[in-house]
């Protein structure tokens, strides 16, 4: 099949409509295909990253209408009228995120293939908790599973982005340091 019959068989699946980092999008695809694919392999946005593909590692959470998602278990038809945010969409106009910032300074990044999804879940978190406790920054990242860091630096990251939110800074919360810790 060359490409113009490829386009041709697209325009016959359903437009489906959302908003993906603030931007209209309408994509000709499948309507069962993951929405993890459509964001990677439609839209370009190779931030989000497949680990498992089961929806255990929360390597792919991207925010849907306000909720944390593994975009691998999403049909893109449940996407239709949605506002979705992606690691891309945390960045505005060339700045980082404090959170992001935050992940950089406290060595919360380590391989990479966690890293989206942690921070895709960090600012659910503080989008709802700006000031979360040790304990609640865990939770809140319980559904995401990091291979390299032993969570320390994460946790940490996440702590020092609340901080740097705040008007007043706290002190850190004392982390529990392991050998795992960079």
């Amino acid at each position: 099949m060359n490409a113009n019959e490829k386009a041709d068989t697209n325009a016959h699946w359903p437009a489906i409509r959302f908003t993906v980092n603030g931007e209209s999008r309408t994509v000709n695809v499948p309507p069962m295909k993951r929405l993890l694919d459509v964001l990677r392999e439609d839209l370009h946005l190779t931030g989000t990253k497949e680990g498992c593909g089961e929806g255990e590692c929360g390597s792919c959470s991207v925010r849907m209408n306000d909720e944390l998602v593994n975009s691998c278990l999403v049909p893109v038809l449940q996407a239709e009228g949605a506002e979705i945010q992606t690691v891309e969409g945390l960045a505005l106009e060339g700045e980082l995120d404090p959170l992001q910032e935050a992940f950089l300074q406290n060595g919360g990044a380590q391989c990479g293939i966690c890293t989206p999804g942690m921070l895709m879940a960090a600012a659910q978190l503080l989008a709802h908790r700006p000031h979360p406790s040790e304990t609640e920054i865990r939770e809140g990242l319980a559904g995401n599973l990091c291979r390299c860091t032993g969570f320390t630096r994460i946790v940490a990251s996440v702590a020092a982005a609340a901080r740097s939110t705040e008007s007043n800074p706290a002190m850190e919360p004392e982390l529990e340091q392991t050998h795992h810790a960079r």
